[in-house]
């Protein structure tokens, strides 16, 4: 089996944020940053597999910060996580003020993406060799998001499911049961 660094699938790639991005209020439009997140995702997994990929889910998108008109958009991306056939590529956006210099973190975000072959199959990929803590500590992180996520699955399934067992929860919330 072969395996390669996280430093040789790292893309950052930086845009300039123009009008045409921006939404009704003037910000930078949450869906032009999303559509850039999936290229430099799909260009980091691709380049970690050798393979075209594909992307499976995203797992959390919070806004944390506004983007302007004017600023530039700089992403980060790295291979997280690797399983046969798919990868976690950690994101991490930044939007800069040009004249000021201030840097701000505005979301990150982990794209699974999945190796295919020219047929459309899924493909195994190098796994990664984790040299750091830092990328020992995202590897594991990974893997405790991937179980979570089962976990959840499984509790939620409506053949699973017992409201009963939620509904001092949900009246803590803005919601109002009127159950049959």
């Amino acid at each position: 089996m072969e395996y390669k660094k996280v430093e040789a699938s790292q893309v950052i790639i930086t845009e300039l944020m123009l009008p045409s991005h921006s939404n009704f209020g003037g910000k930078i439009h949450g869906g032009y940053i999303l559509g850039l997140m999936d290229q430099i995702a799909f260009a980091c997994a691709s380049k970690h597999s050798g393979h075209y990929c594909v992307t499976a889910s995203v797992n959390r998108v919070d806004f944390l910060n506004p983007v302007e008109v004017g600023h530039l958009l700089t992403m980060k991306a790295s291979v997280n996580f690797t399983g046969r056939t798919s990868m976690v590529v950690g994101l991490r956006v930044e939007s800069e003020n040009i004249r000021t210099g201030e840097i701000k973190h505005c979301n990150s975000s982990y794209f699974t993406m999945v190796a295919k072959d020219e047929s459309g199959k899924s493909v195994p990929v190098p796994g990664l060799i984790l040299d750091t803590e830092e990328t020992v500590r995202r590897f594991a992180r990974s893997i405790k998001r991937q179980e979570q996520a089962r976990m959840r699955g499984k509790d939620f399934e409506p053949s699973q499911f017992k409201a009963e067992d939620y509904l001092e929860l949900v009246k803590q919330h803005n919601a109002k049961i009127r159950l049959a």
